[in-house]
This record gives C-alpha cells, structure tokens and sequence, in this order.
C-alpha cells in the first residue's frame, strides 16, 4: 500500500488520534499544532479524553484547557469526552484506550505535552495497515532514544511503549492490568534480565511498585503484558515524537535533556519489514540507557500514568 493510497483512497480507514489531556494548556496548545501540521491531519478523526480536577487549585486549569479543546479546528471531526470525576490519567487512558476500541479496530493514542513530526500519521496508518492482521506485531511506536549510534530506519522490540503508539482491537485485549500476575509470569519465566533490557533499566523494579501500589502506571503493564507473550512494537529510527513532558509539568517526570530528540520532518520511506526482533537495536537501547547510570544524572524513565 502506497502513501498516496493512504492519502487519497483510503481516507475512511484512517485511524483516529487519540489525546488525553489534563492541566496543561501550554502544552497542549504545543502538541495541537504540531498535530496538525502532520500529513493526514485534515483527514483525521480527533477524539480528546478530558480529566477532571482534583482541586480548587486545578479547577481554572483544567477549564482552560477544556475551553481551548472546544476550539480546535482543523481535522476531519473532533470529539471530547469530558470526565465528572478525576480518575487520575492512569486510569483515563485505560479507560480510553478501551473505549476507543470498542468502537474502532484501531487507535493513534497521545498525551498533551508530545510534540510530532510531519510524517507520523503516515508512519502510523501504514504500519497500522500493513501489520493489522498479524499477531506478532502489538503495536507501533513513534519515539526512539537519541542513541550514539544510528539505529536502523524501523526495527522491532518485544515489549510495548508509550510515547505516541498505536494499536488494534486485537493488541489491546492482552493488556493485563494485573502487575503481581506479571510480575511472576516474568519471573517464573527466567526473562528478568531481558525485561531490564540486559540489567541496563531496571523496568522490573518499576513493576514492583506497581503492585505494591507505589506507582501506579498502566504503561509499565503495557510493556509487561506484550513483553510476556512475546510480542513485538516497531519503533522508526529517527524519532517521530518529541517529548515535552520533562520539564516537572507531567506525572512521574524529572526535569532532564537526556531524551531529548530533534525531529527531522523528512519524508519516510516506508516498507514492510522482516518481523523478528532487533538485537542491535536492543543492545543501542541498552547503552543509552547505561549512559545516564554512567553520568550520574538524577533521571528515571518513568512510563507515564
């Protein structure tokens, strides 16, 4: 399938964006422009799942933001769902992710301080279409770590992500919210080193806490539910997601550069790949991630919540 396929016939299977939003009008404000400066953008169905606040001191913020996404033009229909009560976004992305797969096969789903490149919904609705009907394949992701070396232009991983991803009806329904069945499933499994990414990141410790109820993340069981049944997410080489949310303004992150990517809007050249695991990616992963053990900076991968 062509991208002028995509961009002309095929307009009505065009997958729908999803963006869950909170108190951050800035932010957001970022990441609809560089929505909408994407190709497919105008062709696109926007669906905005709104939090509600907690306190009296997030109430203003949170109507700025539900006044702003009132507001927003430019795609092929917008829709916002507006919360009665804070569930906290951990709980307002399962909830969305389900939601929007009930009534679609398949979903393009982001957070409010993501900022894209021009070609990531081609990425993403080729990908989408062109994986649709095989298992092997849970997802698709649109960041990559700023690596030392180039990492090949699309690879695979086993395991799932969450900044700026997409899946189908089908991938989402192994999401397990369970993280002590996880946990052991790995463990019992023998696959602990391999989850932490050869001993780089302790992403298992991020689990734990999960079911201690230290840090309530549905992104880690993502990663847990496809790392456990051996599925894999394509990742392009060239990141095509910048995130913002490192600036003390999201949930669970730091303020740190480390991740910081500088998105090249260059067009892509998409094909379908071979479908196994990048083992030279994965060690690349892996020495980025020993690179911030090694400088002693105070920043954890948090997946958001």
């Amino acid at each position: 399938m062509s991208i002028k396929a995509l961009s002309k016939n095929r307009i009505r299977k065009l997958s729908p964006i999803v963006i869950f939003v909170y108190k951050r009008p800035d932010h957001l404000k970022k990441t609809i422009n560089s929505l909408k400066n994407c190709k497919l953008s105008s062709q696109s169905d926007l669906i905005i799942y709104s939090d509600s606040f907690i306190s009296d001191l997030e109430k203003k913020l949170v109507k700025n933001v539900r006044d702003y996404c009132k507001k927003i033009s430019g795609f092929k229909s917008v829709k916002i769902i507006e919360r009665k009560k804070n569930t906290g976004m951990s709980k307002n992305i399962i909830l969305g992710v389900k939601e929007t797969l009930k009534k679609h096969k398949k979903g393009i789903f982001l957070e409010d301080d993501l900022l894209l490149d021009k070609y990531f919904l081609e990425y993403m609705n080729y990908y989408l279409k062109i994986y649709e009907k095989n298992h092997k394949v849970i997802s698709i992701h649109g960041y990559s770590y700023p690596t030392k070396l180039k990492l090949p232009d699309y690879f695979f991983l086993k395991g799932a992500d969450c900044w700026g991803w997409a899946t189908w009806q089908r991938g989402w329904k192994i999401y397990n919210n369970n993280s002590n069945y996880l946990q052991k499933k790995i463990k019992q499994k023998k696959l602990i080193k391999d989850f932490n990414f050869n001993n780089s990141f302790n992403y298992f410790n991020l689990l734990k806490k999960n079911s201690v109820k230290k840090n309530l993340s549905w992104a880690i069981n993502w990663y847990a539910s496809a790392f456990s049944l051996d599925r894999l997410t394509l990742y392009p080489g060239n990141s095509l997601v910048h995130n913002l949310g490192n600036d003390l303004s999201g949930t669970n992150c730091k303020n740190t550069k480390v991740f910081n990517v500088k998105l090249k809007n260059r067009r892509l050249n998409l094909r379908p790949l071979e479908i196994k695991e990048s083992s030279y990616a994965k060690k690349q992963f892996e020495s980025f991630f020993l690179s911030i053990m090694n400088l002693r900076q105070k920043v954890v991968r948090f997946f958001s919540v």
